[in-house]
């Protein structure tokens, strides 16, 4: 459920609580930076904790992990990934992984960096997909967290940067072009679901 701040007649500072669903608090300061289609670490969180709310809850047999920023920050910029197991989620039994990846690498500036993209990582077929709306502008930070994600699982992954990602046209798009993307990949997992779940119905006749 979300639920919005009483902001009539008041006067907002940029840490101040603005709306909240769930798990997730967005402040004045998050909200003020989508007028300039910039989405902050909190924004993409807050998209992540919906599709796992509205997408991923019909979705009842998936194990997909959707890894917050911060979390995909802090995986890349830590030497021993292996050190973070019990910060980060259980993957014993995950399909697929979701990575916002963010250029930033001053571990003390909050909210820092200047492009976002996705990384996907299929574990079951050993590979990880990274999209990117401004090649070949995360590759390197892409391929980074690919080889620590897969120092977590305990088997190497092939990474695929790809080259027929859509491409924004602007400066500002990149985090619009990751909640976009994620959520695409969703449905169509959500689709596929759906296919073989009807296959494997019994016929009437």
């Amino acid at each position: 459920m979300a639920t919005a701040a009483n902001i009539r007649g008041a006067k907002l500072s940029p840490d101040d609580p603005y709306l909240s669903y769930h798990d997730i608090r967005l402040t004045k300061e998050d909200v003020d930076t989508l007028k300039d289609d910039w989405l902050t670490d909190n924004c993409i969180a807050f998209w992540e904790e919906y599709l796992e709310r509205e997408n991923l809850s019909r979705c009842k047999n998936s194990h997909i992990v959707l890894l917050r920023p911060s979390m995909s920050f802090m995986l890349i910029q830590t030497p021993d990934p292996l050190t973070l197991r019990d910060a980060l989620p259980d993957f014993s039994k995950t399909t697929h992984i979701f990575l916002p990846i963010n250029d930033c690498r001053n571990v003390e500036l909050a909210e820092g960096g200047t492009h976002w993209s996705l990384l996907l990582v299929s574990v079951v077929d050993g590979v990880s997909f990274h999209y990117d709306s401004l090649q070949p502008a995360n590759r390197s930070e892409a391929n980074m967290a690919s080889h620590k994600i897969g120092q977590l699982l305990g088997k190497p992954l092939r990474f695929q940067d790809l080259s027929d990602s859509p491409q924004q046209e602007n400066s500002s798009d990149c985090g619009v072009f990751v909640c976009i993307q994620m959520r695409h990949l969703l449905e169509k997992y959500e689709s596929i679901l759906e296919l073989e779940a009807a296959l494997q119905k019994p016929s009437k006749d």
